[in-house]
């Protein structure tokens, strides 16, 4: 079974599907291991851990779908992947969706800004029209061809030009035949409720630190009708504050300083996967 096929029979139990942030392949795998049964490919992330700077489009189509092969082979689980606008017209968008399929994603999320585009709780994001949008999706799912890769329609409209006009592009985007829809940008429990309550079919909820919304849980995303629920930088955030941290300390110490919450190296080593590359050496190596 491919990783899209998994994720297809996942959405079809109904349940929500739970399925944290990774920047990088490093914390795919501790998603992984932490029980989830799908990781998400945050483009906000990505940037940064690439970068080092803001998620203002900088990263490339190649750049992004490199960062989502290493990500799969990391993992056995569904790696849900940010695909920003598709990185330029039809020809582009096509060549994106062959280059994730390629490199083993279950799904992508295509959204409807226009270039250069930013994250989506930022300022300044510029639409393109919905017209263009549509027929953006309905490329992208042409692209598709037979495989199962799950094709999500996002659209930032909610912070740019309102609710009435992302549920309306939500639906259209629906209807040029993408599996799911995605409205960015949420922040307030409300704006979660009327979503549900006003967009048919499968949806994904982002759930961003810091938003209202982090008081939703699981079974608040099954009563309200979600597939999916992104916790797109939990993980991030908390890295960066303890890596920053130690290094404080250290700075301040003059020496070596070990948080008590640290692994240690051997631990470290065991969830990268060493035992498995030990065995290869032990049965294969000179």
């Amino acid at each position: 079974m491919t990783p899209a096929q998994r994720l297809r029979e996942l959405i079809a139990t109904g349940e929500p599907i739970a399925a944290p942030g990774a920047a990088e392949p490093l914390t795919a795998r501790l998603v992984e291991q932490a029980g989830f049964p799908a990781v998400y490919m945050t483009g906000f992330g990505a940037t940064a851990i690439r970068l080092g700077t803001p998620d203002i489009g900088l990263l490339t189509q190649t750049e992004m779908s490199d960062h989502a092969r290493n990500m799969t082979r990391a993992v056995g689980i569904p790696v849900i992947a940010d695909a920003d606008n598709g990185y330029g017209g039809p020809s582009n968008i096509e060549r994106t969706v062959h280059e994730y399929i390629q490199a083993g994603v279950a799904a992508l999320h295509l959204e409807d800004q226009s270039s250069p585009k930013r994250c989506g709780h930022m300022a300044g994001i510029r639409l393109l029209d919905s017209g263009s949008s549509v027929r953006r999706i309905a490329a992208a799912v042409e692209a598709r061809g037979s495989d199962e890769l799950v094709i999500i329609a996002r659209t930032d409209a909610l912070g740019v030009s309102g609710m009435l006009d992302a549920i309306e592009r939500a639906s259209m985007y629906r209807d040029s035949g993408a599996d799911m829809v995605f409205i960015d940008g949420v922040k307030r429990i409300a704006e979660v409720e009327e979503i549900a309550k006003r967009v048919e079919g499968p949806k994904v909820l982002p759930i961003v630190a810091g938003a209202e919304t982090e008081r939703l849980t699981l079974d608040d995303a099954r009563e309200l009708g979600f597939s999916i629920v992104l916790y797109a930088l939990d993980a991030l955030f908390a890295a960066t504050k303890a890596a920053a941290e130690t290094l404080a300390a250290m700075r301040q110490a003059g020496r070596s300083v070990r948080d008590e919450r640290a692994l240690g190296y051997e631990e470290f080593q065991r969830m990268v996967g060493i035992e498995h590359h030990q065995d290869l050496d032990h049965r294969f190596g000179g």
